[in-house]
Order: C-alpha cells, then structure tokens, then sequence
C-alpha cells in the first residue's frame, strides 16, 4: 500500500469512528467541516478524504433507525411491566420538548432505562396533545398498553392531566415526582417574609464580594489569617434551592472572614458596612441550614 493512501475498509472505520464520536458526545454535526477538525484528520491519515456533512447527517439518521431497531429487539423480550418516566422540559433557547424513559426490571433482576424519544413540541403542549404524543411514542416501539403499569411525572398541571387521561383510558397509575414535590414543599417554605428578607441580605452580601476586587482580596488574607478554607461565595440560583442551601452553608463557614473583612475601614466604606447580616440574620441561617440538610441529603438520594 503507498504511503499515505486509505484503503476503503480503513476508510469505513474512520468515519464510524468519526461519527461514533459525534453521537456519543453529541457534537454539532457541523464540526466536520471546521477547519481545525479538517487538520486534525489528515495528520492522523492524509490519504482519508473527510465525508460531507450532508453524508454524517444520513449516517446518524440511519444509526438512528438502527437504534430504534435494537430497542424494540429489546422491549420484545422483556416479559416484565414497565414503568414510563415523561418530562415536558424547555432549552436554554427556549425550545420545547418531551423527553420519554421506559424503565423494567430484567430477567436478571437489573433495572433498565431506554429512553425513547426526546421529541421536540411543536403545538400546544396541552394534556390531551401530551398524552397523545405519549401514545403515539409506545405505538412506534410497539409497547403495548396493557404492559404499562404506571407514568411517573412532575407536578405541571398539563403533565398531570395527561397522566390523568391515560390512567382513565389506559389503567396507568399516575405517579408524581417524588423529587419535584420535594421542591415545591421547600420552595412555598423559603417564601416566608422573614427567610425571603434574610436571604435577600445574603445575597447582596455575597454580590458585593463577588464585585469588589478588593473586598474578595482582603477575603483571602484574612482566611489565611485565621487559618480557615480559602474558599469563594457561593451565589445561588433563584430557581434552584439547593443553591441557596449551599450559599448559606459557605456564608456560615466564613462568617468571621466575612464580618472582619466589612469591618475593616480600609476595604469597605462605611456606607456600605451595613452589608453584614445581623446577629438574627445570622442565627436564622443556622436554623435554616440545620432544616434543608435533611432535604439535600433526600435530594441528592432521589436523584442517584
């Protein structure tokens, strides 16, 4: 063979590997036509010419369909009930879809998760439209009603009516996210005036050092004056309450740093010394800690 040529059974493996790549850490299919990538390919093989990416956008189309294949191959010799996980979720640019899981026990007494589509909701996301698209995904993997015991789902009232709908047309036991009702329990608890008042003072306190060079400078120094973790704030996610339990916890770890850092006049002015919580303030932090420790640990165990 002549230095640098490709043999078409070499050329195959390469661009199944190339594709295998694309779909396994879900790469935009464009890549193949960058020229970094370009490159980076002839130095690995100068006589393999790179395919379109017309040519990977048919070839992930058809590992699709082959997936799809394997997945029925699977469901149809599993002789055990399955459970339905739906999710209506919406991307960071907004785009709608409904991700569906089967979950089943094997033979071999393993659990086995198949996700089965990740669709994208092009109409109303009602829940009779829901459930129809719910329908429609197991006649495409030909699972029967009849072997569906039960949908288990978030506290949307639009995925609810769906479970609704199929439980009264199908049998499915309608079953609410145990881990989202957890949230929305410790969501309604945060909204008490007195906890909302105390963690907004913490998060001006932690936005203050976060914007203030110096301020988080002198953070450091007297970390390492005090021989305690050299760590950063943490500034929470108002949409995530587990952020906010982890901005309390990091407050509390360095309440000492924090109030000699405010209390030194030639890092903050006195005008802005007010930002150190009050001794209340503090107390209800420690309080409130001691309280969503249990809901992280149940969190984080739900979530495994």
């Amino acid at each position: 063979m002549r230095r640098g040529s490709c043999t078409p059974q070499m050329a195959e493996v390469l661009t199944q590997s190339i594709l295998n790549m694309i779909v396994t850490d879900m790469r935009p299919i464009a890549m193949v036509e960058d020229d970094g990538f370009k490159q980076m390919i002839q130095t690995f093989h100068p006589g393999y010419t790179l395919p379109s990416r017309t040519h990977f956008t048919k070839l992930i189309e058809e590992k699709y369909e082959t997936a799809v294949s394997d997945i029925k191959a699977t469901l149809k010799l599993n002789k055990n009930k399955i459970a339905l996980t739906a999710d209506a979720w919406t991307s960071i640019s907004t785009e709608a879809y409904l991700g569906i899981t089967c979950h089943f026990i094997s033979d071999d007494w393993e659990l086995t998760s198949l996700c089965l589509t990740t669709m994208p909701l092009e109409e109303r996301h009602t829940g009779s439209n829901i459930a129809a698209w719910i329908e429609e995904a197991m006649a495409r993997f030909e699972i029967s009603a009849s072997n569906i015991v039960a949908v288990v789902h978030d506290n949307g009232s639009n995925i609810v009516l769906a479970a609704n709908i199929l439980q009264e047309k199908h049998g499915w036991m309608s079953i609410r996210c145990a881990g989202h009702t957890l949230q929305l329990v410790i969501n309604r608890a945060l909204k008490h005036p007195q906890i909302i008042k105390t963690l907004g003072a913490a998060r001006c306190l932690v936005e203050h050092f976060r914007k203030s060079e110096l301020a988080s400078s002198k953070l450091k120094t007297k970390q390492k004056q005090m021989g305690t973790p050299e760590h950063k704030l943490i500034q929470d996610v108002s949409t995530r309450w587990n952020s906010t339990f982890y901005m309390v916890i990091r407050l509390l770890e360095q309440r000492w740093q924090l109030t000699a850092t405010l209390s030194d006049p030639t890092v903050t002015q006195s005008d802005k010394q007010y930002l150190d919580l009050k001794a209340d303030q503090w107390l209800l932090l420690e309080e409130l800690a001691k309280a969503l420790k249990a809901f992280e640990c149940a969190t984080v165990y739900l979530s495994s």
